[in-house]
């Protein structure tokens, strides 16, 4: 059970955080009346105290599906946008066999990058190969 000296010092450090708050900065103008109103109305509130994650569900579309159950994701330029989709469908459907096949696979990721594509692929463990270099066994 907590003592009393346990409350009196969390109303106190409460009650400072209260007193020395400064009114925060709105986004809009909307939020400013939404936030006048619940003064008004003596309803307490944060304002944007607090995050919450979300996922937005989106569906991959592979380049080609082989009968082995391969699927083959061809690259010409491989932008941050797509390396993070890859990783996502990656990390969503970890039983898939997705394979990357690059244009260009020691193009670097960007200007300021040493990393190439084919090195991001090892890092993360994804399959890659070179258009003109294709095993024979990914296909059959």
């Amino acid at each position: 059970m907590k003592k009393t000296s346990d409350y009196t010092a969390w109303a106190q450090k409460a009650y400072d955080k209260l007193k020395n708050k400064k009114e925060p900065k709105f986004r809009s103008k909307l939020e400013e009346k939404v936030a006048t109103l619940l003064k008004e109305l003596g309803v307490s509130y944060e304002y944007e105290s607090t995050q919450v994650p979300y996922v937005i569900q989106h569906n991959y579309t592979p380049d080609f599906l082989l009968p082995n159950h391969v699927y083959l994701e061809t690259k010409g330029y491989w932008d941050a946008a797509d390396r993070r989709k890859v990783l996502a469908v990656k990390r969503d459907n970890p039983l898939i066999d997705l394979r990357m096949v690059f244009q260009s696979p020691y193009n670097t990721i960007s200007k300021k990058s040493k990393t190439t594509y084919a090195k991001w692929c090892d890092k993360h463990n994804i399959p890659w190969t070179a258009y003109h270099e294709i095993p024979l066994e990914w296909l059959i």
